[in-house]
């Protein structure tokens, strides 16, 4: 029985060993960036301009993988259930949050991941056809309580990011409109382009370009202040205090994930962010990088699933 105890406890010191040993040797193999959309939209390319500065940082070919489904769950899923050595690490964003609210998830937000850290938020532009009755955020409230339901506005679906934030502002500003959702906010730009659709809240991003060459009207961001790529667009509090919607890139881990993994990861996300060629990337797209700590990043988690689960019940999203 000592024999026996004996063996178990070198077992157990020799685990523990390995353990220490592969954490001070991380990373020593190729590691697994989930992104939980497609390629080529905000999230993706975030990811991607990340990849390559931490493959030259961590001396090991970082990788992403799209794994788009369910507004971003069915990847992040993938990631949550992974091996807690920091191998596979998931990049998610608003939507996160709000499928709390939206989905019958089969792991827990908050408790079955560990937050690593923010990279960058960024609003969405209110943007209305050129030719439409209203010109500013004032007139587009007058406008929807004269004439309720008769504006259409377009989302990327039932759920998404930018139908919360528009459903968001029609409950603090008193409004009803029509819900037009599209498969991705592409095609209700081009409707909105063509007079079908009078309101979209979509990203800065994609929505600057269209709004430079005057193809749509952009008339606030909905970030709580603004934004340096377009600086003469006013926030929505300007005129709705209190209002503020923005979509976030955030990078989280399995349960688990070691300490000392966690901590270095944060802390080369801060130092890239910094980084002049990335900070002036991301700026000019319209995402503010953020950074912070390990602890932000949670209650921006905690503070988002309870606002985006009051916004579905309120709105009878479904």
């Amino acid at each position: 029985m000592k024999t026996c105890g004996l063996m178990t406890a070198i077992v157990g010191l020799s685990l523990v060993a390995n353990c220490a040993y592969s954490q001070q040797n991380y990373p020593s193999k190729s590691i697994r960036l989930i992104v939980p959309f497609p390629p080529g939209g905000q999230t993706d390319v975030v990811a991607r301009t990340l990849t390559q500065k931490l493959s030259e940082t961590f001396k090991q070919t970082v990788v992403v993988d799209n794994r788009p489904g369910a507004a971003g769950s069915i990847g992040t899923e993938t990631a949550v259930r992974a091996p807690a050595d920091g191998y596979t690490i998931v990049l998610v964003s608003t939507s996160y949050t709000a499928n709390v609210a939206l989905y019958k998830l089969s792991y827990d937000p908050v408790n079955d991941i560990v937050p690593i850290v923010m990279i960058g938020e960024i609003g969405n532009m209110v943007t209305i056809n050129r030719s439409g009755p209203f010109n500013n955020v004032k007139e587009l409230i007058a406008h929807a309580k004269a004439n309720p339901g008769k504006i259409n506005y377009a989302s990327g679906g039932t759920g998404s990011g930018n139908h919360l934030a528009t459903e968001h502002f029609g409950l603090m500003a008193g409004i009803k409109m029509t819900h037009v959702p599209y498969k991705g906010s592409t095609g209700g730009v081009i409707d909105l382009m063509s007079g079908e659709i009078q309101l979209i809240f979509s990203g800065l991003t994609g929505m600057i370009p269209h709004h430079k060459a005057n193809r749509v009207r952009g008339i606030a961001v909905t970030s709580a202040k603004r934004n340096s790529a377009v600086p003469d667009l006013p926030t929505v509090g300007e005129t709705l205090p209190g209002y503020e919607s923005v979509s976030w890139a955030a990078l989280l881990g399995p349960k688990g994930l070691p300490k000392e993994i966690a901590v270095r990861w944060n802390a080369e996300i801060n130092r890239i962010l910094q980084l002049p060629d990335v900070k002036a990337g991301m700026e000019s797209s319209g995402l503010e990088p953020v950074g912070g700590t390990q602890a932000h990043l949670r209650e921006v988690l905690i503070q988002d699933i309870a606002k985006w689960k009051a916004v579905v019940k309120a709105a009878n999203i479904q």
